[in-house]
């Protein structure tokens, strides 16, 4: 059986562009966070978290992010959608900005490498450097955390220019 994927409209200017959302692979990536998460389940519960697991919209992706320092975390992120994939990494500074530390404001640089279809910029891969601007909340009481993010980049390659159009929002589950 074929699945259909939902569309996510994204107006850029003045041109609709769709955007595929794949239904099992958000449902898998919370079972397998599901699964993995046991151990780290009563610390996840809190305002804060180490390591957290989930799926990026805009476009879809999956990203990993983990804390390597009570203010720095490190975020990796591969992006699928119909003109190819992008796989991302990012450092990023962390500031509280409510008492209970819940709420967080960050910022840090990046760098990616895409790989685009043949019918996109001629195909190839590209390069590039990434910086990330943002906010990240932490449920407390429950392993939730979502994210709102910026991220401007600078490619070299195939597709050479700025782009202000990435980020979007994480939804995470926190282990």
């Amino acid at each position: 059986m074929k699945h259909q994927p939902l569309n996510t409209i994204i107006m850029h200017g003045n041109k609709k562009r769709y955007f595929p959302i794949c239904i099992n692979t958000i449902f898998l990536t919370f079972i397998l966070s599901v699964f993995f998460s046991h151990d780290g389940f009563a610390q996840a519960n809190g305002s804060n978290y180490k390591t957290a697991i989930g799926v990026k919209f805009y476009p879809t992706g999956v990203t990993l992010k983990t804390f390597v320092r009570s203010n720095a975390a490190f975020e990796a992120i591969g992006y699928f959608w119909d003109r190819g994939t992008r796989i991302t990494a990012l450092y990023e500074y962390h500031h509280n900005l409510s008492e209970s530390g819940s709420l967080k404001w960050y910022i840090g640089p990046g760098a990616h490498v895409g790989f685009y279809k043949p019918a996109f910029y001629d195909g190839g891969t590209s390069v590039g450097i990434d910086g990330v601007l943002g906010l990240d909340y932490k449920f407390p009481g429950i392993p939730i955390n979502v994210s709102l993010d910026w991220q401007p980049s600078y490619e070299f390659g195939n597709y050479e220019g700025f782009s202000g159009n990435w980020g979007g929002v994480g939804l995470r589950l926190a282990l």
